[in-house]
């Protein structure tokens, strides 16, 4: 840190005040122009960061309403996206759509790594960067786009989530190889440990959903309980309250076994529907938790993306370049030749890769940790900072551009 040069931070309020008028003005000035009001909420980030007036930093504060906003984001499409239609879309030739839209960016951000002579952790780190979807942010990008309820928005969610659940597994396994010996009966112990705790993940979702779905049989039975459950309790919006602790508890259970907490949101979510808790209750949560989103939390989180964009720190620019070009290129080739083994048009592979480029909130959880973990230094942190940004900027763009042609025809 270069002490010569003292900054004052503005008081915490200030800043979430000056982050949220400028988030919701440029939000509303790109949505005017037909395009994401998430892109014009970044863009606020960037303008008030160090990048430009330098006047806001992502402090640990503004983190915390972030990962709110991603909380509250992941459950909102939860709400909307039907669970037995995921599982259909991972069945049969569509499981090649997540293989080859992870697995060929994994390998061409190891080559980079290894190409430019940087140490093994840090190469695997790149390769995971690089192969990630950012479910929360493919979510927002889908909801303002109108798109998340139609086939290729849920293949695309779809998609995203094995990706995260797969990337999130192996960076459980990373930061659990680094504090061994780096021995191979190490790292085998540390893998099968880890596989084991994914089994585990997957035996509750399926129990839970058979539980749900046996109970959403009986008809209206959950309902009539939650009602006269509500009728005995006396405290305001119980209801809200009563789901939150179903979600909160997936959450914590994934965070319990080493995954993100975004997973079990997102999955909990996806288990509550009309038929087992009734269309009113339903329809109130996701109107409340949609006003504290869509008109709080979500701005700060994404004008937050925009504060940890900084050139500054960047010295090794084609490193920059290829991974960018890395980046693009083998995410959207790989969503496209998955697309076409599976069955689907060129002109509907090609929506799908490009819906899969964005990396957001996930790639920087990802490079934030390494970061912290000591496994990446503050140039590879930045650059793999500024690839999340920009595939997050141009997403929505060409994702518009990419669903107007299939449309058209």
């Amino acid at each position: 840190m270069d002490l010569s040069v003292p900054h004052f931070e503005l008081p915490f309020f200030t800043n979430l005040l000056l982050l949220l008028v400028f988030a919701r003005i440029l939000g509303e000035i790109f949505e005017r122009f037909k395009q994401p009001a998430m892109i014009g909420e970044i863009i606020a980030g960037i303008i008030l960061g160090p990048s430009l007036l330098n006047i806001i930093h992502r402090t640990g504060e503004i983190k915390t309403i972030s990962e709110l906003g991603v909380f509250l984001l992941v459950i909102i499409a939860g709400l909307e996206i039907n669970f037995e239609d995921i599982v259909k879309s991972l069945r049969g030739k569509n499981i090649y759509i997540s293989i080859m839209a992870f697995f060929l960016p994994l390998f061409s951000g190891f080559m980079v790594g290894y190409f430019f002579g940087l140490e093994a952790m840090t190469t695997v780190f790149i390769g995971l960067c690089v192969a990630i979807t950012a479910l929360p942010v493919s979510i927002r990008i889908l909801m303002d786009l109108g798109q998340i309820n139609s086939k290729i928005g849920q293949q695309i969610i779809s998609v995203a989530i094995f990706d995260d659940v797969l990337a999130l597994t192996i960076l459980g396994i990373l930061l659990n190889i680094k504090d061994t010996d780096m021995s191979m009966a190490s790292i085998v112990k540390i893998s099968i440990y880890s596989l084991i705790k994914l089994i585990i993940f997957v035996m509750i979702l399926i129990f839970s959903y058979k539980t749900i779905k046996k109970v959403s049989n009986k008809e209206n039975y959950l309902e009539t309980k939650l009602n006269n459950l509500l009728n005995i309790l006396k405290g305001k919006e119980s209801l809200y309250a009563l789901f939150f602790v179903f979600v909160l508890t997936f959450a914590t259970i994934t965070e319990f076994l080493g995954f993100h907490f975004i997973v079990g949101s997102f999955f909990a979510a996806m288990l509550i529907n009309k038929d087992l808790v009734g269309k009113k209750h339903l329809d109130s949560f996701h109107s409340t938790t949609n006003s504290l989103a869509m008109g709080f939390l979500a701005p700060i989180f994404f004008a937050a993306i925009g504060l940890e964009f900084n050139f500054t720190s960047i010295k090794n620019y084609w490193l920059l370049f290829t991974i960018l070009i890395i980046s693009y290129g083998t995410k959207i080739i790989g969503g496209f030749i998955g697309g076409r083994i599976a069955g689907l048009s060129k002109k509907v592979s090609l929506t799908l890769g490009i819906g899969l480029n964005a990396r957001g909130i996930m790639e920087l959880v990802i490079a934030n940790i390494a970061y912290k973990s000591g496994l990446i230094n503050t140039e590879i942190f930045s650059i793999l900072v500024i690839m999340g940004i920009v595939t997050t900027l141009s997403t929505p763009i060409l994702l518009k551009k990419s669903f107007a042609r299939n449309e058209s025809n």
